[in-house]
């Protein structure tokens, strides 16, 4: 059963694990709302829906045809993202409380982890570090499911949200990502156009912005450094996604984040913890994503 990694923190009973969780979590906007599924072995592979059957009408005494689906089969690998926290022995035995040190060290570890991942679900791609997993940049290349602002970049309008929107089916989509330059160009759209962003609480019970029933969520791993055209470096996106097996996006995951206490080291007086987490991201739909590109300032 896939459940996020906010609903997977309240189930931990070891502290030291539900703080990194719980670290991690605050630290991503993705990782807030994106369930993960376990799975069994290196990889999962998956049939995406590439095309339905044909259907018709018929009159009475017709020979009826037989159709069938097509699908694409899709592997996604899981990955393994982590890093070793170091913790100074002199420091943890003289400091005010050594528990206080030890969780900032692998905190600020857990820290690096939700970026690393943030950053490789919108930017990720494995044909230049085969080491990270595909984002939804790279999934969305050449797929329909892209609104282009230009074809040398272009401001966002009302019009190409809308659009985007549109593509994700069946219903709405679960979240919008975007950058901060373009939260603020898209309120001044609303603005402009006689209405403002409405404002409600989202499922944390926080109060949010939201473009046409869909809330916003600022992530900094979108960046405003895209290239489109001969525009270079200056563009940005912004991304419509939905959650769940079967209609979108789902994270993938084997045993969970761990963190292993490595020991002493031979060559400093430090303990060395090491966090790791073998994890992945699927797309199991296709229409459960879209995004529009080549937004300029």
């Amino acid at each position: 059963m896939a459940m996020t990694k906010v609903e997977a923190a309240k189930l931990t009973n070891d502290l030291l694990l539900r703080g990194v969780v719980e670290t991690i979590v605050k630290e991503s906007s993705v990782l807030q709302l994106l369930p993960f599924m376990e799975v069994t072995g290196t990889s999962v592979q998956y049939a995406r829906e590439a095309t339905l059957p044909a259907a018709t009408f018929y009159e009475v005494g017709d020979t009826w045809s037989e159709a069938t689906p097509t699908f694409t089969q899709v592997t996604a690998n899981l990955k393994i993202l982590g890093g070793d926290a170091d913790v100074d022995n002199f420091i943890q035995a003289t400091y005010a409380d050594p528990n206080d040190i030890e969780a900032e060290v692998v905190s600020n570890r857990a820290k690096s982890i939700a970026h690393v991942f943030s950053d490789s679900f919108f930017n990720g791609d494995a044909g230049l570090n085969p080491k990270t997993f595909d984002g939804l940049t790279k999934v969305l290349s050449g797929t329909g499911q892209e609104v282009t602002a230009g074809a040398n970049g272009a401001q966002l309008t009302l019009d190409m949200m809308d659009q985007m929107i549109d593509l994700v089916l069946p219903g709405k989509p679960d979240a919008i990502f975007l950058s901060r330059r373009t939260r603020r160009k898209l309120s001044s759209l609303r603005r402009a156009s006689g209405n403002l962003l409405e404002v409600d609480v989202d499922q944390f019970g926080q109060r949010a912005l939201f473009y046409d029933g869909v809330p916003l969520y600022v992530d900094d791993f979108v960046g405003d450094t895209q290239v489109q055209g001969t525009s270079g470096a200056v563009c940005s996106s912004v991304y419509a996604v939905k959650f769940g097996q079967g209609v979108g996006v789902l994270g993938l995951e084997h045993g969970g984040i761990q963190i292993e206490q490595v020991g002493e080291l031979e060559t400093k007086d430090e303990t060395r913890w090491r966090l790791k987490w073998y994890t992945g991201l699927s797309v199991f739909s296709l229409l459960g994503v879209a995004r529009v590109k080549g937004i300029l300032p």
